[in-house]
């Protein structure tokens, strides 16, 4: 049976950098862009909205309370999900996947606000199988529970799961699993590990 290839979207297909929507942000708040740069990308939170514990505009309410923001929750949401800038390499890769047949996936930490950015703005995001997004299952990487949904989304387990991530602690966690994983840091290095294993 062939491989199902599993990808994480951001630094892997997307590139980010909250420094753009800090900027944009700032430029409508009482906090300088320095710190809303760090607050953007790591605050409590962030990771809060990003576990589906909190609506976006629960989010927008708790994000413009700390910083005085003073536009609405369309502008705040234009200038916090417009973040991303396409991989070409690793988009090139996925797309050669495909067109030898394998099934992909999407296995992301992520929110609705960014999701809806990325669908509207780059095509390839429609050519996968399937989608598990960790505000939709409750849960982020590394814990176990959103791996387990994506078992249960594909149907399958150990190496027949190829898992492709830039961040360690993900990485850790899917090989515990038995899932072939891939450290990812650039798009030459990740063909190269498929390579290796026969897969391309």
């Amino acid at each position: 049976m062939a491989p199902i290839f599993i990808f994480d979207l951001g630094k892997v297909l997307v590139d980010f950098d909250y420094s753009m929507a800090a900027r944009r942000i700032a430029a409508r708040s009482t906090t300088s862009p320095q710190n809303l740069h760090g607050f953007l990308g790591s605050s409590p939170v962030l990771a809060e909205y990003e576990r589906g514990r909190l609506t976006r505009r629960e989010f927008y309410d708790a994000v413009r309370q700390a910083i005085g923001f003073q536009g609405d929750l369309e502008e705040f949401g234009g200038y916090f999900a417009d973040i991303f800038t396409e991989m070409p390499g690793t988009i090139a890769l996925h797309a050669e996947l495909r067109q030898r047949g394998f099934q992909t996936y999407i296995f992301s930490n992520t929110n609705d606000l960014a999701i809806e950015h990325v669908r509207r703005n780059f095509p390839f995001f429609k050519n996968f199988e399937g989608y598990i997004l960790s505000y939709e299952v409750g849960s982020l990487k590394p814990q176990p529970e959103i791996y387990a949904a994506m078992e249960a989304l594909t149907g399958r387990k150990g190496a027949d799961l190829v898992y492709i991530d830039d961040r360690p602690e993900n990485i850790e966690t899917g090989a515990r699993l038995g899932w072939r994983a891939v450290m990812h840091e650039t798009a030459e290095k990740t063909r190269q590990a498929l390579t290796r294993w026969g897969l391309i």
